[in-house]
């Protein structure tokens, strides 16, 4: 069942992420930035364990970001994450975003989806403020892509 995170999931969440932080193939969530961005989350549970996320966050006027978006290996390939992300995208269209971006290290999943490659600099520079923090930065890796609702 795909339904908003709730207080009690966040450890869960940042496992989930976790493991695939510790890959490489994303990047680690502390418990700090999760509690605070609850309310942008997405969880897929089967069986009281959460097996998958994603995070919808409004980043400027008519543009959001789906970020986080994990789903616990044993559940890969079986629509989930698709599913996770039409959440996002739909609450997206109700809160009156128009365009959606994402930084990935898995582009081709996105662009399964309609999200098409832009270049870094397409994006407002707000969104960067994050990037400050991150521990890859300056040399982050990650694609940006970008779909119009």
């Amino acid at each position: 069942m795909i339904r908003k995170a709730k207080i009690k999931d966040i450890k869960q969440i940042q496992e989930l992420i976790g493991y695939f932080a510790r890959q490489d193939v994303m990047l680690p969530r502390s418990l700090n930035e999760l509690y605070e961005n609850i309310r942008d989350f997405w969880v897929y549970e089967e069986n009281g364990k959460l097996l998958g996320c994603a995070a919808l966050h409004i980043s400027w006027d008519d543009l959001a970001e789906i970020k986080c978006l994990a789903v616990a290996k044993n559940k890969q390939g079986k629509g989930l994450g698709r599913d996770l992300v039409s959440a996002c995208l739909a609450e997206a269209q109700v809160m009156g975003a128009e365009k959606i971006f994402v930084l990935t290290y898995k582009p081709e999943f996105f662009k399964k989806l309609g999200f098409k490659k832009i270049k870094h600099e397409a994006l407002p520079h707000k969104i960067w403020a994050e990037c400050i923090n991150c521990c890859k930065f300056p040399d982050c890796q990650e694609i940006a892509l970008l779909k119009i609702l």
